[in-house]
């Protein structure tokens, strides 16, 4: 059994307490009994009912204020018209376990399960995309809604190091996400993990096995985390803890960083990285409302930004900065 492990006090690292078993199927265990959240008694039940929980919608009506957590073009995007409309995003992480954490998204301090926090995140980047919820501890697959759909996956699936992704004897639910990124069904936005190391590489003699079954993959991005929200006069650098993108090409063309002011907001991680960019592929998604994921992928990962960043380089930053503005500029896409 391997967890996420803490940065030091109310700063947490890498996703939630995770568990990988090879051959036979893996699943992400949840490592304590249900809690009060109202979705979670939906999302761990046995698999004949576990669908319920991808219906249910966040419980509270989002906010609709630019924090200061959040890039400026979330805001420009905002007046334009896009906020994420017609667009669901799946968040798939603990929302049943009794391990709960502080932070301030600016709406005031609150203390919170994981797929609470990532998912509010995400809501707030796109406040009019439909937020679904499901229990990472379900084995069930993801099951994905009309339209367009965007799956924020905030957590690893880590075991010892040597084995090949098509090793694992995967549950039907991740099987399912590295399925959709593989065809093209979905936007996965993968949290790039929190080692100081490459995608897909070793720390503590083990690996994240999830990242590796999604290299290649042609509608997975992952994302990695910078110290803050870079600019042209202030550019910015990597987080000290987040994973790079490394020497293989086909991680670095679908890696991108975005801010993560954990100085802020108290929440640090890769973790708070990935529902950003699920929520900026939601606002793509509600302007370009006929693009596929991979068109919405693709867009995203083609206007990245290197020139706000300290030291650009593709083995560490992928393909850059992601940027908002530069993603919803054209009248169409192809």
């Amino acid at each position: 059994m391997n967890r996420g492990k803490n940065m030091s006090n109310n700063r947490w690292k890498f996703g939630v307490a995770t568990a990988l078993a090879l051959l036979p199927a893996s699943m992400a265990a949840a490592q304590d009994a249900v809690g009060p959240d109202p979705l979670s008694a939906l999302c761990v039940s046995d698999q004949s009912s576990a669908s319920i929980c991808l219906s249910a919608t966040l419980p509270t009506t989002p906010s609709q204020t630019v924090q200061n957590w959040m890039s400026p073009d979330v805001g420009a995007a905002w007046r334009a018209g896009y906020k994420g409309k017609g667009v669901t995003i799946t968040i798939v992480d603990d929302f049943s376990s009794t391990s709960r954490f502080s932070g301030n998204f600016g709406v005031g301090v609150q203390t919170q399960r994981h797929g609470e926090w990532t998912r509010e995140e995400a809501s707030m980047i796109a406040p009019l995309a439909t937020i679904r919820s499901k229990d990472f501890s379900t084995a069930s697959s993801v099951t994905l809604a009309p339209g367009l759909n965007v799956l924020n996956l905030s957590y690893g699936m880590y075991a010892k190091a040597g084995y090949s992704a098509n090793q694992i004897g995967w549950s039907a639910e991740e099987a399912s996400i590295i399925s959709y990124a593989t065809k093209g069904t979905a936007v996965v936005s993968k949290a790039a993990g929190n080692d100081s190391v490459a995608v897909g590489g070793i720390t503590g003699g083990q690996q994240d096995y999830l990242d590796l079954a999604l290299i290649g993959k042609t509608s997975a991005i992952f994302v990695g985390a910078l110290n803050a929200n870079g600019t042209t006069s202030n550019p910015t650098g990597m987080a000290w803890y987040s994973n790079t993108a490394g020497s293989n090409p086909l991680v670095q063309s679908h890696f991108l960083v975005v801010g993560v002011a954990g100085d802020k907001t108290g929440l640090y991680g890769t973790s708070f990285a990935a529902p950003i960019i699920s929520g900026y592929a939601a606002i793509v998604g509600s302007k370009f409302t006929k693009a596929t994921p991979t068109q919405i992928t693709n867009q995203l990962l083609n206007t990245a930004r290197t020139d706000t960043l300290i030291g650009y380089s593709p083995s560490v930053y992928g393909k850059g900065e992601a940027s908002l503005s530069r993603a919803l500029a054209p009248v169409s896409i192809k």
